[in-house]
């Protein structure tokens, strides 16, 4: 194992340069002492969104225009609001001069040339023997390349600036003459580099002969740390958000009563990731943790906490709660027909290859008799789409949809007699109608289905219950 760190900085932490260089790149260092750290870092804040599409609402970006319409009229304004965002960062971080112009003259050649593969591509398909959606997950993935090679370009220039000896790593495979796998590329990039005395700055996404997005979509950057993590036999993978992983959103249950997660294991991340809220994405936190590799989340503007620890291994000193999670906006469609009696398998299959061609995630399923309820994190333009397929699949099937809400309690290990019960009745006690229940035999989450309007109400009184009673020992603690 080595002695370095692979550390990884969301989004909306790299809007805020002067936060990062002294809370992440500076905080550590004594007497300059930067190196043996590798950052891996995302596109700033809201950029892929215009890029590709928004994650959340689903409104079309670059990309989303271009695979609907593919009219220069439709796309191309899009791309020069991209541009003009772009350039208003620059302007923001450069001074007046020639540091400034080369930041603007490194986007503006990534811009234009992409501009062009867009033009050339939709001429190209005009052609009858060419086909648009051939190329789609390409184009794809070149529109999310250029946001993590803006800000990690930027990033590198910055801290040269102001004393660091960083280097940009170029991951993108922009212009690149040959195709490679995800490891060659990450081993290609850093076989010259010097840890001890370079400070890399790289991008988030990596080109790969497969295609990352195709994969694993927007959680790419969570791979690409992932895998230079285990590749270069980093000592500790730390990714720096804007939060901490906490009890509960404070939001919610106050900022006095939500308290931050000392220690906790991959399982439990996991758990959150299906909720949608990732600590890392479960297919990167997989190579972690084979790899004896422990993950460590930190608050960006809490540079003093120690923040949470995530480890294959963990498990609370007790049985108890560690985090009460959820999600709202979650669409339950439920499917019931006589015939499924029986042949509830082949119901079920053909049910999963519509979602599954929507790219539909599933949060949750019920399964009874006649039955299947699957609970969706979708919008609602997708939903109408898983509607109308399965609608046509299975014309004498009764078909609905209704929105809700799912709330969580997660720990590490919860198997203990009337867990269960305790939260059925915190529930219970606000007059809060329970929809649908889950718990495996894993005993690591309990999932409570309920209308969205209860959503507030179930998770400040879960977490009364449940957390802010008990004395968790190492498994919730403050900063140390």
């Amino acid at each position: 194992m080595g002695q370095h760190t692979v550390e990884k900085i969301g989004g909306t932490s790299m809007s805020d340069y002067c936060s990062v260089r002294d809370n992440i790149i500076f905080k550590p260092a004594q007497a300059g002492h930067f190196y043996n750290r590798i950052f891996v870092v995302s596109a700033y804040g809201g950029m892929t969104d215009k890029l590709l599409e928004h994650k959340k609402t689903g409104d079309a970006g670059v990309y989303a225009l271009f695979a609907q319409e593919r009219k220069q009229n439709h796309w191309f304004p899009a791309l020069q609001e991209v541009r003009e965002a772009m350039i208003a960062i620059n302007h923001e971080l450069f001074e007046v001069g020639d540091l400034r112009d080369k930041a603007d003259a490194f986007l503006g050649s990534r811009l234009q040339e992409a501009q062009e593969c867009l033009e050339d591509l939709h001429r190209l398909c005009q052609h009858g023997h060419f086909s648009i959606s051939e190329h789609l997950s390409t184009v794809r993935e070149m529109l999310a390349s250029i946001g993590e090679a803006h800000s990690a370009w930027n990033t590198a220039e910055l801290l040269q600036r102001d004393g660091v000896n960083a280097v940009f790593v170029d991951l993108t495979g922009w212009n690149s003459p040959v195709h490679m796998s995800l490891d060659e590329r990450i081993l290609d990039a850093f076989k010259d580099i010097d840890l001890s005395t370079e400070l890399p700055i790289t991008t988030g996404y990596a080109h790969s002969e497969t295609g990352l997005m195709s994969t694993f979509d927007r959680g790419y950057s969570e791979m690409t740390f992932s895998r230079i993590a285990v590749l270069t036999k980093a000592h500790e993978a730390v990714i720096h958000k804007e939060f901490h992983l906490s009890s509960a959103d404070p939001r919610l249950v106050g900022e006095a009563n939500a308290v931050p997660i000392g220690r906790t294991n991959y399982d439990v991340a996991d758990q959150l990731a299906n909720l949608g809220m990732e600590a890392i994405h479960p297919k990167a936190a997989k190579g972690l943790r084979q790899s004896g590799i422990s993950l460590r989340v930190k608050n960006t503007f809490e540079p003093e906490h120690t923040g949470t620890l995530i480890t294959g291994d963990y498990v609370s000193d007790a049985p108890c709660v560690e985090i009460i999670a959820g999600c709202r906006g979650v669409f339950a469609v439920e499917l019931f027909d006589q015939d499924m009696a029986g042949d509830i398998d082949e119901f079920d299959g053909a049910i999963l290859k519509v979602l599954n061609q929507f790219n539909a995630h599933i949060i949750a399923k019920d399964i009874n008799a006649n039955t299947i309820t699957h609970y969706l994190a979708i919008n609602l333009k997708t939903l109408k789409r898983v509607m109308k397929v399965l609608s046509d699949r299975f014309a004498d099937a009764e078909i609905t949809q209704r929105k809700v809400a799912i709330v969580s309690a997660i720990g590490s290990d919860m198997k203990t007699t009337g867990m269960l019960a305790k939260a059925v009745k915190a529930i219970a006690e606000q007059e809060v109608n329970v929809l649908a229940m889950h718990q495996s035999m894993r005993q690591v989450d309990m999932q409570f289905v309920i209308d969205e309007e209860d959503y507030e109400k179930a998770i400040c009184s879960l977490h009364k219950d449940l957390v802010e009673v008990h004395n968790h020992g190492r498994a919730i603690c403050l900063a140390s």
